[in-house]
């Protein structure tokens, strides 16, 4: 399998079930390793990662049902937050705010370019492990319950506060493949010129 089709074999996987179709272990290999190869500016290692699964899980996607429930004011649905607590697990994606403030000072010329360049290298990541689920069978999305959820997080994990959580990523066994993705013209994206 060429690197193109690998990315193709991203997608969008809502209806996630607990039965992943390798090993856990084999997650935290892939886990490991992704974050091992993506790069990071300046080489600040500056990412990180927090793997949540079983019974944690499902507290996780109950406290974001509640933080969402408690902002708003209203009683939700709990589908779309059922559909993620029902999956393997969840990554949850982080950048460590004091290595970038280190790189900042030690590279004041560039300062200003350091969150910009850790949330790069956070969307590296995450796309990177999403197409590396995929290759392995494993469902998963992205989600963006962030800045509504960190406090929960931070008491719930013991995270420090530092860390900055961006995205999550419940995962699991394919419950439902997603539909044929729909294709758009690259003449509308991309121009060439020679």
């Amino acid at each position: 399998m060429n690197f193109i089709d690998m990315l193709g074999m991203r997608r969008s996987v809502y209806a996630l079930n607990e039965k992943l179709p390798v090993s856990k272990d084999k997650v935290y290999e892939i886990v490991s390793d992704v974050v091992q190869s993506v790069p990071d500016a300046f080489n600040m290692k500056s990412q990180r990662v927090l793997v949540v699964s079983g019974d944690k899980n499902k507290e996780f996607w109950n406290g974001v049902y509640d933080a969402l429930v408690k902002i708003s004011g209203k009683d939700l649905t709990r589908d779309r937050t059922d559909s993620f607590k029902v999956g393997y697990g969840t990554v949850l994606y982080f950048y460590d705010k004091d290595i970038v403030d280190e790189y900042k000072n030690q590279f004041s010329l560039y300062a200003e370019n350091f969150d910009n360049w850790a949330m790069q290298a956070n969307a590296m990541l995450q796309f990177a492990l999403w197409t590396a689920f995929a290759t392995e069978k494993i469902g998963a999305s992205l989600q963006h319950y962030n800045p509504v959820i960190d406090e929960m997080v931070r008491q719930m994990f013991g995270v420090p506060d530092n860390w900055v959580l961006v995205a999550q990523m419940p995962f699991g066994g394919i419950e439902v493949a997603p539909e044929a993705k729909q294709q758009d013209t690259s003449e509308n994206r991309i121009k060439i010129v020679e």
